[in-house]
């Protein structure tokens, strides 16, 4: 069995001037990412692996969720690849990964999340939000045979509001 939970990162702000990878979350963000990573670990494990965009947002909401977790932020790994907005660049990560890890979570960015867990989730969902999560699950023992797997958990944060 392969899992993979998808957290886009949390609403970040527009408010600076700044590049895209270096926007920040905004205050929602921050306290969206923390609720949803909270009902996460009530009901969820972690994962082996975590791994996060190289965009701030991103990574400020990995660090959240390590945070609630008691994890140190060094848990994490910075992958290019997840700085990706079509998925195609993920999908590829997640396929490539070795097979003796069974579970991971990945922090990154619309349109990539939502596609990715329309593909391989049994849910469909319109639109991941941001700070939303999902857990899939493959009864698969070799990440390159990623197919059509069972949506386990979805998390929004509006329903913990």
């Amino acid at each position: 069995m392969k899992t993979i939970i998808i957290m886009r990162h949390g609403k970040s702000s527009w408010k600076y001037d700044v590049g895209d990878r270096l926007r920040p979350l905004k205050t929602r963000g921050l306290n969206d990412s923390k609720l949803v990573s909270e009902q996460f670990l009530r009901i969820s494990e972690l994962p082996d692996k975590i791994f996060s965009s190289p965009a701030k947002r991103a990574f400020e909401t990995s660090k959240i969720f390590l945070k609630t977790s008691d994890k140190s932020e060094n848990e994490v790994t910075i992958i290019e690849e997840l700085y990706d907005f079509n998925g195609r660049n993920v999908i590829d990560f997640l396929k490539n990964l070795d097979n003796n890890i069974d579970s991971v979570m990945i922090f990154g960015h619309n349109h990539a999340f939502t596609s990715i867990s329309n593909i391989f989730g049994d849910n469909f969902i319109e639109n991941l939000p941001t700070s939303g999560l999902v857990k899939i699950s493959f009864n698969i023992n070799n990440w390159k045979s990623l197919e059509k797997g069972k949506t386990e958990l979805i998390i929004f944060p509006k329903d913990l509001r």
